[in-house]
């Protein structure tokens, strides 16, 4: 006989590893990551991708607040733009990664503050907002640790009618 029950104590336990250790669903507060991204949109994050591979510039990520940003256990959306070792600088509105400008497709046009260069330290990152007039990012509260990603933003869910792959 089937028990109903049974059933649903099961899918709850599945839910909540599932949400645990593999994929979680995000919403985003803020309009930082626009035009990629809008307020109020859901996203997906794969939590376990950064097990098996070392993170790469441009994915979004869903990572952890450090104390320095002043939002202490709160999770953020941004896009890397500089990885561990590298020497970055903004001018003039582009990325220059070890002296070399790269090409940014998903940033909204705008001028916006130059900055560095600096190095990012091992085991760092620096992470960069869509929106760079509207985000509050690596530029102004530093690097972000690597222990603190806890993963890969790679679905949109909502609003149905901008379900895709990010």
């Amino acid at each position: 006989m089937f028990d109903w029950g049974e059933t649903i104590v099961v899918a709850l336990i599945l839910a909540l590893i599932i949400r645990a250790f593999f994929l979680q669903v995000f919403w985003i507060p803020s309009g930082s990551m626009e035009p990629t991204l809008d307020i109020s949109d859901r996203i997906v994050v794969n939590k376990v991708v950064y097990n098996f591979r070392q993170p790469k510039r441009f994915e979004i990520i869903v990572f952890r607040a450090v104390p320095a940003m002043g939002q202490e256990k709160k999770d953020l959306i941004k896009r890397l733009a500089g990885l561990p070792g590298e020497k970055l600088e903004v001018k003039d509105g582009i990325i220059n990664i070890n002296g070399k400008p790269v090409e940014e497709a998903h940033t909204m046009n705008q001028d916006y503050a130059n900055f560095g260069p600096i190095t990012i330290p091992p085991d760092s990152y620096f992470v960069m907002g869509d929106n760079r007039l509207a985000s509050a990012d690596s530029r102004y509260w530093g690097f972000l640790p690597g222990k603190n990603i806890i993963g890969k933003a790679f679905l949109r869910i909502w609003p149905l009618t901008k379900f895709s792959l990010i």
